[in-house]
Protein backbone atom coordinates (compact mmCIF):
# COMPACT_ATOMS: atom_id res chain seq x y z
CA UNK A 1 0.00 0.00 0.00
CA UNK A 2 2.97 2.01 0.72
CA UNK A 3 4.51 1.92 -2.56
CA UNK A 4 1.41 1.91 -4.44
CA UNK A 5 0.83 5.38 -2.95
CA UNK A 6 4.10 6.22 -3.84
CA UNK A 7 2.60 5.21 -7.70
CA UNK A 8 -0.17 7.48 -7.20
CA UNK A 9 1.64 10.58 -5.84
CA UNK A 10 4.57 9.86 -9.15
CA UNK A 11 7.37 9.00 -7.10
CA UNK A 12 8.28 5.75 -7.91
CA UNK A 13 6.84 4.08 -11.70
CA UNK A 14 6.33 0.54 -10.81
CA UNK A 15 5.05 -1.18 -7.25
CA UNK A 16 8.10 -3.48 -6.11
CA UNK A 17 6.00 -5.13 -3.80
CA UNK A 18 2.79 -5.52 -6.32
CA UNK A 19 2.80 -9.40 -6.33
CA UNK A 20 2.97 -9.31 -2.29
CA UNK A 21 0.11 -10.53 -0.15
CA UNK A 22 -0.57 -10.47 3.32
CA UNK A 23 -2.14 -13.14 5.72
CA UNK A 24 -5.82 -13.04 5.37
CA UNK A 25 -7.43 -12.76 9.06
CA UNK A 26 -10.42 -13.64 9.51
CA UNK A 27 -12.82 -12.97 12.50
CA UNK A 28 -15.93 -15.20 13.35
CA UNK A 29 -16.93 -13.73 16.34
CA UNK A 30 -16.10 -10.08 18.55
CA UNK A 31 -14.86 -9.07 21.46
CA UNK A 32 -17.24 -7.92 23.72
CA UNK A 33 -18.46 -9.99 26.11
CA UNK A 34 -22.20 -10.44 26.54
CA UNK A 35 -24.52 -11.46 29.87
CA UNK A 36 -27.00 -13.57 30.01
CA UNK A 37 -30.79 -11.88 30.06
CA UNK A 38 -31.34 -12.58 33.70
CA UNK A 39 -27.91 -10.73 34.24
CA UNK A 40 -29.20 -7.80 32.10
CA UNK A 41 -32.64 -7.44 34.18
CA UNK A 42 -30.43 -7.89 37.24
CA UNK A 43 -28.50 -4.90 36.08
CA UNK A 44 -32.06 -2.90 35.82
CA UNK A 45 -33.54 -4.57 39.00
CA UNK A 46 -30.58 -3.47 41.61
CA UNK A 47 -30.82 0.32 40.16
CA UNK A 48 -32.37 1.99 43.40
CA UNK A 49 -34.79 4.52 41.58
CA UNK A 50 -35.69 6.68 45.29
CA UNK A 51 -33.94 9.59 43.10
CA UNK A 52 -34.78 11.27 39.81
CA UNK A 53 -30.43 10.06 38.95
CA UNK A 54 -31.89 6.48 39.67
CA UNK A 55 -34.45 6.70 37.07
CA UNK A 56 -32.11 8.40 34.12
CA UNK A 57 -29.87 5.34 35.01
CA UNK A 58 -32.58 2.76 34.74
CA UNK A 59 -34.07 4.97 31.31
CA UNK A 60 -30.25 4.66 30.04
CA UNK A 61 -29.66 1.40 30.34
CA UNK A 62 -33.05 0.01 29.13
CA UNK A 63 -32.53 2.14 26.78
CA UNK A 64 -29.76 0.44 25.08
CA UNK A 65 -30.67 -2.94 26.16
CA UNK A 66 -34.10 -2.23 23.96
CA UNK A 67 -32.83 -0.57 21.61
CA UNK A 68 -29.63 -2.16 20.99
CA UNK A 69 -28.21 1.48 20.55
CA UNK A 70 -24.35 2.47 21.00
CA UNK A 71 -23.74 4.52 23.87
CA UNK A 72 -22.56 7.75 21.97
CA UNK A 73 -26.39 7.74 20.64
CA UNK A 74 -28.07 7.17 23.28
CA UNK A 75 -25.96 10.70 25.09
CA UNK A 76 -26.69 12.39 22.04
CA UNK A 77 -30.92 12.30 22.47
CA UNK A 78 -32.64 14.79 22.54
CA UNK A 79 -36.24 15.69 24.29
CA UNK A 80 -38.10 15.64 20.67
CA UNK A 81 -36.19 12.32 19.80
CA UNK A 82 -38.48 10.86 22.30
CA UNK A 83 -41.96 11.22 20.18
CA UNK A 84 -44.89 9.61 19.74
CA UNK A 85 -47.04 8.85 16.55
CA UNK A 86 -50.15 8.95 18.53
CA UNK A 87 -50.14 4.98 18.48
CA UNK A 88 -46.69 4.41 20.01
CA UNK A 89 -43.56 5.86 21.42
CA UNK A 90 -40.41 5.83 19.44
CA UNK A 91 -36.69 7.08 19.63
CA UNK A 92 -35.08 8.51 17.06
CA UNK A 93 -30.97 7.98 17.49
CA UNK A 94 -28.26 9.25 15.56
CA UNK A 95 -25.98 6.55 15.26
CA UNK A 96 -22.25 6.97 14.33
CA UNK A 97 -21.75 7.43 10.34
CA UNK A 98 -24.57 10.09 10.05
CA UNK A 99 -27.02 7.46 9.89
CA UNK A 100 -30.38 8.47 11.85
CA UNK A 101 -32.99 5.70 12.99
CA UNK A 102 -36.34 5.29 14.39
CA UNK A 103 -36.59 2.34 16.68
CA UNK A 104 -39.84 1.81 18.54
CA UNK A 105 -40.06 1.96 22.35
CA UNK A 106 -41.55 -0.63 23.79
CA UNK A 107 -43.77 -0.34 26.86
CA UNK A 108 -41.90 -0.95 29.95
CA UNK A 109 -38.90 1.12 28.58
CA UNK A 110 -41.52 3.88 27.40
CA UNK A 111 -42.52 3.65 31.19
CA UNK A 112 -38.81 3.97 32.56
CA UNK A 113 -38.51 7.37 30.54
CA UNK A 114 -42.27 8.70 31.64
CA UNK A 115 -41.29 8.24 35.05
CA UNK A 116 -37.71 9.55 34.74
CA UNK A 117 -39.21 13.02 32.94
CA UNK A 118 -41.68 13.12 35.29
CA UNK A 119 -38.88 12.91 37.98
CA UNK A 120 -36.88 15.85 36.62
CA UNK A 121 -39.57 18.01 35.26
CA UNK A 122 -38.70 18.23 31.93
CA UNK A 123 -41.43 16.59 29.99
CA UNK A 124 -42.23 20.57 27.85
CA UNK A 125 -38.69 21.81 28.05
CA UNK A 126 -37.65 22.75 24.30
CA UNK A 127 -37.28 19.64 22.07
CA UNK A 128 -33.90 20.81 21.08
CA UNK A 129 -32.68 20.22 25.17
CA UNK A 130 -30.68 16.66 26.42
CA UNK A 131 -32.82 14.14 26.79
CA UNK A 132 -30.54 12.82 29.51
CA UNK A 133 -28.86 14.66 31.71
CA UNK A 134 -25.42 15.31 33.97
CA UNK A 135 -26.17 14.73 37.63
CA UNK A 136 -24.92 17.61 40.03
CA UNK A 137 -22.22 15.93 42.29
CA UNK A 138 -23.63 13.67 44.90
CA UNK A 139 -26.68 15.84 45.58
CA UNK A 140 -28.68 13.34 43.26
CA UNK A 141 -29.91 16.21 41.09
CA UNK A 142 -29.56 16.69 37.59
CA UNK A 143 -27.87 19.38 35.53
CA UNK A 144 -29.05 21.32 32.21
CA UNK A 145 -25.93 19.41 30.71
CA UNK A 146 -26.34 16.19 28.60
CA UNK A 147 -24.05 13.09 29.43
CA UNK A 148 -21.68 11.81 27.62
CA UNK A 149 -20.80 8.41 25.93
CA UNK A 150 -17.98 8.36 28.78
CA UNK A 151 -20.40 9.37 31.60
CA UNK A 152 -22.81 6.71 30.52
CA UNK A 153 -19.94 4.35 30.15
CA UNK A 154 -18.58 5.41 34.28
CA UNK A 155 -22.79 5.16 34.97
CA UNK A 156 -22.98 1.78 33.03
CA UNK A 157 -19.43 0.25 34.74
CA UNK A 158 -21.84 1.55 38.17
CA UNK A 159 -24.30 -0.87 37.74
CA UNK A 160 -22.47 -3.86 36.73
CA UNK A 161 -20.77 -3.32 40.21
CA UNK A 162 -24.06 -3.15 41.78
CA UNK A 163 -25.51 -5.91 40.43
CA UNK A 164 -22.56 -8.19 41.37
CA UNK A 165 -20.80 -8.34 37.85
CA UNK A 166 -17.10 -7.96 36.42
CA UNK A 167 -17.35 -4.29 35.54
CA UNK A 168 -14.04 -4.53 34.84
CA UNK A 169 -14.46 -6.26 31.46
CA UNK A 170 -18.20 -5.47 30.59
CA UNK A 171 -19.18 -1.90 28.65
CA UNK A 172 -21.71 -0.36 27.29
CA UNK A 173 -21.03 -2.49 24.42
CA UNK A 174 -22.17 -5.50 26.24
CA UNK A 175 -25.84 -4.50 26.48
CA UNK A 176 -25.51 -4.75 22.32
CA UNK A 177 -24.20 -7.82 22.51
CA UNK A 178 -26.58 -9.19 24.83
CA UNK A 179 -29.31 -7.82 23.07
CA UNK A 180 -28.60 -9.38 19.75
CA UNK A 181 -27.63 -12.94 21.06
CA UNK A 182 -30.40 -13.11 22.91
CA UNK A 183 -32.70 -11.96 19.37
CA UNK A 184 -30.87 -14.80 17.45
CA UNK A 185 -31.31 -17.41 19.57
CA UNK A 186 -35.65 -17.10 19.68
CA UNK A 187 -34.81 -17.60 16.70
CA UNK A 188 -35.50 -13.58 15.43
CA UNK A 189 -34.23 -13.61 11.39
CA UNK A 190 -30.96 -12.26 11.22
CA UNK A 191 -32.36 -9.30 8.66
CA UNK A 192 -34.12 -7.90 11.50
CA UNK A 193 -31.60 -8.25 14.01
CA UNK A 194 -29.60 -6.46 11.77
CA UNK A 195 -31.87 -3.58 11.19
CA UNK A 196 -32.22 -3.10 15.06
CA UNK A 197 -28.52 -2.87 15.25
CA UNK A 198 -28.18 -0.44 12.01
CA UNK A 199 -25.42 -2.61 10.36
CA UNK A 200 -25.19 -2.23 6.83
CA UNK A 201 -23.68 -5.62 6.20
CA UNK A 202 -25.07 -8.68 8.27
CA UNK A 203 -21.83 -10.22 8.97
CA UNK A 204 -21.34 -7.12 11.46
CA UNK A 205 -24.29 -8.21 13.11
CA UNK A 206 -23.15 -12.14 13.17
CA UNK A 207 -19.70 -11.01 14.93
CA UNK A 208 -22.35 -9.80 18.01
CA UNK A 209 -23.46 -13.32 18.30
CA UNK A 210 -22.42 -15.52 21.27
CA UNK A 211 -24.33 -18.69 20.69
CA UNK A 212 -21.21 -20.10 19.16
CA UNK A 213 -19.26 -19.65 22.49
CA UNK A 214 -21.82 -21.31 24.50
CA UNK A 215 -22.11 -24.35 21.97
CA UNK A 216 -18.29 -24.88 22.56
CA UNK A 217 -18.65 -24.58 26.05
CA UNK A 218 -21.35 -27.57 26.02
CA UNK A 219 -19.13 -29.68 24.09
CA UNK A 220 -16.08 -29.55 26.47
CA UNK A 221 -18.05 -30.13 29.29
CA UNK A 222 -19.29 -33.49 27.84
CA UNK A 223 -15.71 -34.28 27.30
CA UNK A 224 -15.30 -38.07 29.69
CA UNK A 225 -11.81 -37.97 30.46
Amino acid sequence: QFFDRLVVRHVVILNPAASVRGPRHQVREGKTPAISPRQARAVLRRIDTQSVVGLRDRAIVATMIYTAARAGAVAKLRLGDFYTDGRQWFFRLDEKGGKVRDIPCRHDLEGYVQDYLRAAGIAGEDPAAPLFRTAQGRTRRLTRNGVSGKDVLRMAKRRFRDAGLPAARLTCHTFRATTITDLLSQGVPLEDVQHLAGHADPRTTRLYDRRRREVTRNIVERISI
